[in-house]
């Protein structure tokens, strides 16, 4: 039986699947595999303020209703924007509700204009993306109060740290003072909200962490790769979840958990609430805004505050880039941000060994061919006896062709003619696939690594390559690659069925015409394996003594 006719159209089929589920997803449609996890209850939404709703749980005895948006007038009075900047960041903080509305980033260029910054907060007629928090169970202040700022710097200059703090006027009782402390060379803010009770009686209140955007992908893509766009939630029974946009609805999703925080995230980038361990319960929501706009937040039931009493609650806001050595250590789970999907456990350990090989090379570039080659050596054996069967495979094609010819009008005994030749050359049918289907996994894994490292992104490599992150200018490297991908085909056993043949040097084209659109890093690496996939093969065929090339059908 020609086994290896059976796995080459397994292998084509497969790959036409997950291009079209490509295509699905990057046109805004479900994919083949599943829509986003479920959540597991629902809460209505507060009318159009974007002010979330108390818990269900929420202790009464809280003045106002629960839930209840602004107080009258507060959101009318005219935002005023506080410039604030670090060695990182350049911030915009609003005296309403002391919330931010601009985040650029100083090391990092948009990728639509290299001239421009990139910027993830921000908020314009055409764009909406802002970190808001504030205190619902009561009137109390919240992310539409006028809050005035405290005196004090505003430029990190040389300094190590900088605080920045607002403090809002008393309503329903509280006072709510927030203060944002910046790191020299952290994209990770602290931010301390303390809340003091001037009124005659004891409040509960809940402080609510919220992002809100627009669904504008910022991460086109194209129509052959998709990366993840949307909300992402973390606790440490349900783990790492992520929800598109477009399944938000009407009405507020909400999660109970413990513990965990809450992002978006979008290619190379994230913005995360990060609330700090407390005694209190916390619930995640997912709601959908008026205006086209979508909420990702997490709801923290604070303790009683008795009056003349104050409560203090501890987050980070995150806001930045996703470097490994950023978004590591900052919560349980928050390295998960860099999605490298279901090969995580071998795509981790192969980024780290990126990382040593850049430390010892300088440039991403030729780290990526570092790693390939390492890569190579590690399945040398692997690859070696895949080579020898294919060889072995292409000195035995006359026979085959002849057995062919002979039988071509009874399958069954073609079938054991061939299974006899194999038994006498001792020439295993599969001997030249599974090698193949053992690396699979680790391929998929530095796909994903490539494609999601910001540490790629604007990084050149040489000439005419600036940003390995972006697609060749001049498509030298697809074309170069789809050349070599010719010639492996060329150094494989011509396949007896002419049928399967054809089909042989279809492929490569197919395959090809991917890499066009592909980030010059990722067909940097195929090419490099490529290259080094044929000198070995080429070798191999050599010292077999089998001639090098297959002739063309």
């Amino acid at each position: 039986m020609d086994i290896r006719r059976s796995i080459l159209w397994v292998i084509f089929t497969a790959s036409v699947i997950f291009l079209y589920n490509s295509w699905l997803r990057s046109h805004g449609e479900a994919g083949l595999f599943g829509q986003a996890p479920s959540v597991t209850a629902s809460a209505p939404a507060a009318a159009g303020s974007g002010v979330p709703s108390a818990l269900a749980s929420a202790a009464s005895g809280a003045p106002g209703a629960p839930g209840a948006a602004a107080p009258a007038g507060s959101a009318s009075a005219p935002a005023v924007l506080t410039d604030v900047r670090t060695d990182l960041l350049d911030l915009k903080i609003s005296s309403r509700g002391a919330s931010v509305v601009y985040a650029g980033l100083l090391k990092y260029k948009s990728q639509e204009d290299t001239s421009q910054r990139m910027v993830l907060f921000d908020d314009t007629p055409s764009r909406t993306y802002v970190a808001q928090s504030g205190l619902v169970g009561g009137q109390f202040p919240n992310h539409e109060t006028p809050m005035t700022l405290v005196p004090g710097p505003l430029d990190m200059g040389s300094a190590n740290t900088l605080t920045v703090s607002f403090a809002s006027p008393v309503e329903g009782g509280l006072q709510l003072t927030r203060s944002f402390t910046f790191h020299r060379g952290s994209y990770a803010i602290d931010v301390r909200d303390t809340i003091v009770n001037k009124g005659e009686a004891a409040v509960q209140p809940q402080l609510y962490l919220q992002i809100v955007r627009d669904d504008d992908n910022p991460s086109k893509g194209t129509h052959f790769y998709h990366t993840f766009y949307g909300a992402a939630l973390y606790d440490s029974s349900a783990k790492f979840q992520k929800f598109e946009f477009k399944d938000f609805h009407d009405q507020a999703k909400t999660i109970q958990a413990g513990d965990g925080w809450a992002a978006v995230v979008q290619q190379y980038f994230a913005t995360a609430w990060l609330p700090q361990p407390f005694q209190g319960s916390r619930e995640f929501y997912l709601r959908k805004l008026p205006g086209g706009l979508f909420a990702t937040g997490v709801m923290l039931h604070l303790p009683k505050i008795a009056p003349g009493a104050q409560e203090q609650a501890e987050q980070k806001l995150f806001v930045g880039p996703e470097l490994q050595g950023q978004v590591e250590g900052l919560a349980p789970g928050f390295e998960l941000v860099r999605d490298y999907g279901w090969v995580t456990i071998i795509a981790k350990p192969l980024f780290w060994v990126l990382e040593q090989v850049h430390r010892l090379l300088g440039n991403w570039g030729w780290s990526i061919i570092g790693l390939t080659i390492l890569l190579k050596l590690a399945f040398f054996p692997l690859t070696a006896a895949s080579y020898r069967s294919m060889a072995r495979m292409k000195a035995v094609g006359p026979r085959m062709t002849a057995l062919r010819e002979r039988h071509k009008d009874d399958p069954q005994a073609l079938n054991a003619a061939m299974v006899e030749m194999y038994r006498k050359e001792k020439i295993n049918p599969l001997g030249g696939c599974l090698p193949v289907v053992i690396q699979i996994p680790v391929f998929i894994a530095l796909y994903w690594v490539l494609l999601s490292s910001v540490e790629l992104r604007g990084a050149p490599w040489l000439g005419w390559i600036h940003d390995l992150s972006a697609k060749d200018p001049f498509y030298v490297l697809p074309l170069v690659m789809t050349g070599t991908s010719f010639l492996q085909v060329k150094l494989n056993p011509t396949p007896p069925d002419p049928m399967q043949a054809r089909m042989m040097w279809i492929m490569p084209l197919a395959f090809s015409v991917m890499f066009f659109f592909f980030p010059a890093g990722l067909v940097l690496y195929w090419l490099t394996n490529n290259i080094f996939s044929i000198a070995q093969q080429w070798f191999i065929n050599r010292k077999m003594g089998v001639p090098e090339f297959s002739s063309v059908k």
